[in-house]
C-alpha cells in the first residue's frame, strides 16, 4: 500500500513478530547475509566482513534489513554482546528464518520481524524512516522525495 503526500510516501507492509515490541528509527538495507562471528564487531555497531556490501557500516540504533544469517553458531553471541555494548540494532527485518537468526534477535532484545506479505528488501531503502510494530506485525515505512 502506497500513499503520497506531497514529497512523502508511506508503506505498509505486515509480516510474522518474532520479537515483540516498538521502535522509529533509520533504515540499513543490505541484500547480503549477515555473518555475526567474524562479519560484524560488536564493540562499535559495525559490519567488518571483508566482501560484505555494508563493510565499514554501523548498524548500531538503526533498523536492519537483511535476508537473512550465515556463519557458525556464534552468530547470537556477537549480536548479544552489541546490546551490551549498547551498539545493537534498534530492529531487525529478515526474510530468512533460521535457529542462529532466531537466538539472535531474542537475545537482542530488539523488535523483530520475518514472514512478509511484501518483500521488505525490495521495497525499503537505506535511509528510510521505518517503524517497526513487531508486536502487532505491521511495518510503515516513510520516504522522502528527493
Amino acid at each position: 500500500m502506497s500513499a503520497v503526500a506531497g514529497s512523502v510516501q508511506t508503506f505498509v507492509i505486515k509480516g510474522r513478530c518474532v520479537v515483540p515490541g516498538v521502535v522509529e528509527a533509520e533504515a540499513l538495507v543490505t541484500r547480503d547475509p549477515i555473518s555475526g562471528w567474524g562479519g560484524v564487531d560488536p564493540r562499535t555497531g559495525t559490519v567488518v566482513e571483508t566482501r560484505h556490501e555494508l563493510r565499514g557500516q554501523c548498524f548500531s540504533g538503526k533498523v536492519l534489513v537483511f535476508p537473512g544469517a550465515k556463519g557458525s553458531s556464534g552468530w547470537s553471541a556477537q549480536f548479544h554482546v552489541a546490546r551490551v555494548m549498547g551498539t545493537g540494532p534498534a530492529a531487525w527485518l529478515f526474510n530468512q528464518m533460521s535457529t542462529k537468526i532466531a537466538l539472535g534477535a531474542v537475545v537482542s532484545h530488539a523488535p523483530a520481524m520475518t514472514d512478509f506479505d511484501q518483500d521488505p528488501l525490495a521495497l525499503i531503502k537505506t535511509g528510510d524512516w521505518v517503524k517497526v510494530d513487531a508486536t502487532h506485525g505491521i511495518v510503515t515505512i516513510t520516504r522522502k522525495s528527493q
